[in-house]
């Protein structure tokens, strides 16, 4: 497989294309001086574009390579653009596709020609876990099968939503609690129409101040007994009887049915963090190659012939191809790990849907946040102030550690699954040789194995353990730890899988691996002393092999979009040139 077809996920010629040119050129920036109001109106603006120059909502939806493909895309071009696509097709459409009925069909057909944007409502501002037990209610009446939408109290706005600009028109898809005269029924959702320049009754939209790390219209939402016509509710199963209650068959699995998007969330936002992160390293390899330093040691050398600057370029790199394999993995469409009525959740829903699926999205976006810092940090000034594009991907993967599930709870949910043996098989005995650690891809990802056997057995002994001790709120770092060595080690194992042309950069993944990891590593007693020494003569073997590919490297990632010249040189008129 080459290069440009792995980057590509295996999309074909045609589709990639198409998929290029509904986000063109000029979506990558805006224009300057622009107010908020307006620069929002255009991220919308340029979403109908292309949301209408790409296959149709239904066609993307139902291949995984493709929606990701877009929202890729989006993500590098502009990742207020990519959150708010994001949101419309996954946490909107899907439901409503999936739920919906000829109710529905109005505002599916108005999402899907981009005559209304999706707008989810589901976190609540003052209350954690919001989407296991939100304040926000939904009472049936009984008399005409309408719904009477309230907020009970100021702590339970749903905020943040991207519900802001009062004239573009959107659909919010309200996350509440179903009540009737037998009590409460569980987490529904409800579809409340917005925009087109008004508000209807008893809706208050409350816009936040300027975000400058995603821009876009940030609202709270208020609902005071909005009344919903009896369409609005995604019943998914459950119905209204003849005696006026509410008889729901799939009440045991209702979590995971309200969290039925998810699995498409947590696939656009894998994909969307390796973009960013390819794009990072793509922009700090050619800042690299094309400065040249001042220091006295090494006047007029350029930056990337400068080990440290080498060792960030390579880091940024295998980071970047490592995340890809990864997106190319979840774009088969695959769940490994579908929960069931027996996977209640414990903090938050999202594990209980899929255990691997949401633990790689934690993996990835934290790693892309660090890649992105790393990125930013090895450009210098101008890494931070001559473009917001650095600034913009680390600020979405920031982002992303909370949204689209909590990586924290992601993490302490994993690792309680792990421990009871739900959905989850340890790892096959793989034990290191005595001695130095192999810091061969091979030998890290029998480390990780390893080290993911030793923290689930002492973690497990903790909970267990009667007394103080025992219980899990003492032990969540280490849950999140045993957690996270459970996403290593599917990530080394991904690897293992890769292309053989990219075998020596992926062993360089694996010695950054081994570097991030060194501590318990050593803890642990997978490896022993001298590590760190070993890690960078590995790298130093490493480096001459790789340093020669970096140019081919980037130009895979196809983004002649970013090799921008700086600002100064558009806008500079030289005093020669006047005369």
């Amino acid at each position: 497989m080459d290069l440009i077809t792995f980057v590509r996920g295996g999309l074909p010629d045609e589709p990639h294309a198409r998929l290029r040119e509904a986000i063109p050129a000029a979506f990558f920036g805006y224009p300057r001086a622009l107010p908020p109001p307006d620069r929002h109106a255009l991220t919308y603006e340029r979403f109908r574009h292309a949301g209408t120059a790409a296959p149709p909502a239904r066609e993307l939806l139902e291949d995984p390579r493709a929606l990701c493909a877009l929202l890729e895309r989006a993500a590098v071009a502009d990742p207020a653009l990519f959150h708010v696509m994001l949101l419309h097709y996954t946490l909107t459409l899907v439901p409503i596709l999936r739920f919906g009925d000829e109710r529905t069909e109005p505002v599916r057909r108005q999402l899907e020609g981009m005559e209304r944007f999706g707008v989810v409502a589901m976190t609540e501002a003052g209350r954690s876990n919001s989407h296991l037990m939100p304040a926000t209610v939904a009472r049936l009446d009984a008399r005409d099968g309408s719904f009477v939408l309230t907020t009970p109290d100021p702590a339970a706005v749903k905020f943040p939503t991207t519900a802001g600009h009062p004239a573009v028109p959107k659909l919010l898809t309200v996350y509440a609690r179903l009540v009737d005269d037998g009590g409460d029924r569980g987490v529904f959702l409800f579809l409340v129409p917005l925009g087109d320049g008004s508000v209807p009754d008893g809706v208050t939209v409350l816009p936040a101040a300027d975000n400058h790390a995603l821009p876009l219209d940030w609202a709270a939402v208020r609902f005071d007994r909005v009344r919903l016509p009896a369409g609005s509710w995604l019943a998914a199963g459950a119905r209204v009887t003849d005696a006026g209650v509410v008889h729901d068959p799939l009440a045991a699995t209702r979590p995971a049915l309200s969290m039925c998007a998810a699995p498409y969330v947590w696939r656009g936002v894998i994909a969307a963090s390796a973009a960013v992160t390819r794009a990072g390293a793509a922009v700090l390899t050619r800042h690299s190659a094309g400065r040249p330093t001042q220091g006295r040691l090494a006047r007029g050398r350029p930056l990337i012939e400068h080990r440290n600057q080498q060792e960030a370029v390579l880091t940024a790199l295998s980071r970047a191809y490592a995340l890809t394999a990864v997106a190319n993995r979840v774009k088969t469409g695959v769940t490994w790990t579908e929960g069931g009525a027996e996977s209640a959740p414990t903090w938050a829903p999202w594990a209980s849907v899929d255990l691997m699926l949401p633990l790689l999205k934690a993996a990835v976006t934290a790693l892309a946040e660090e890649t992105a810092g790393l990125c930013r940090t090895h450009c210098g000034a101008p890494g931070f102030v001559a473009s917001g594009r650095l600034n913009g991907y680390r600020g979405l993967a920031h982002g992303y550690i909370s949204a689209g599930g909590d990586n924290q709870l992601i993490l302490f949910d994993v690792a309680r699954a792990m421990v009871e043996r739900d959905r989850y098989e340890p790892p096959e005995p793989a034990e290191p040789a005595p001695g130095a650690l192999d810091l061969s891809l091979g030998g890290c990802l029998d480390a990780a194995r390893a080290l993911e056997t030793r923290l689930l057995d002492d973690l497990a002994a903790r909970v267990g353990a009667p007394g103080p001790s025992g219980g899990w709120d003492p032990h969540l770092p280490q849950a999140a730890r045993t957690a996270t060595a459970l996403a290593d080690r599917a990530v080394l194992e991904i690897l293992q899988d890769g292309p053989p042309r990219l075998r020596p950069l992926l062993s360089w993944y694996a010695l950054d691996w081994a570097d991030r990891r060194a501590g318990l590593l050593l803890d642990e007693g997978i490896a022993t002393p001298p590590l760190m020494s070993r890690i960078r003569a590995a790298r130093d073997e490493l480096r001459a092999e790789l340093m020669p590919l970096t140019s081919e490297l980037v130009d895979a990632f196809e983004l002649p979009e970013l090799h921008e010249p700086p600002l100064w040189s558009t806008a500079w008129t030289s005093p020669a040139s006047q005369r």
